[in-house]
């Protein structure tokens, strides 16, 4: 599977949030420098309200712009299949039968892309998967404590 393409999929569904929390952010500008909202009594939020939601608002954008410039210039390393796992590695675990592919990245855990009808997730060494991996190879197992249970995953490949 192509990495390049999972990181393009997912940049895409970056820049549509980015639209989307910009053009709300400028909204909420506009709500909070409106002549309305202008304070009636002592008791009256709404301007101060609407500040607080776009400088969120505009926070958020620069996050997802640092998460953008992250990705795109991401450098994805070619795993042999004998390799550890690191940042950059494409990685099939198995838990209980269930296949999933995940890919270890710097930002965006919790991102997905579909490509060539495969979902894909994003995954971050904070995570405790994505700490339980590092280092692991084709055929170890790793359990991770969530949700008061235990699984075990086992890695399928590393590509």
């Amino acid at each position: 599977m192509n990495k390049q393409k999972i990181i393009e999929q997912v940049v895409l569904k970056l820049e549509k949030e980015i639209a989307f929390v910009t053009d709300a952010a400028r909204a909420a500008h506009l709500a909070a420098t409106h002549e309305e909202s202008r304070a009636e009594d002592s008791h009256d939020t709404r301007g101060i309200e609407a500040s607080y939601l776009a400088g969120a608002q505009a926070n958020r954008v620069a996050e997802l712009k640092k998460q953008c410039l992250i990705l795109k210039t991401l450098v994805l390393p070619v795993f042999k299949s004998t390799d550890a796992i690191a940042l950059g590695a494409l990685v099939e675990l198995d838990l209980e039968g269930r296949r999933s592919l995940y890919l270890l990245v710097e930002t965006g855990g919790g991102l997905s892309a579909v490509v060539d009808e495969k979902t894909v997730h994003l995954l971050t060494l904070q995570a405790p998967l994505g700490d339980a991996l590092l280092g692991k190879r084709a055929g170890e197992g790793v359990e991770i404590e969530a949700q008061n249970t235990v699984r075990e995953y086992v890695v399928k490949k590393v590509s």
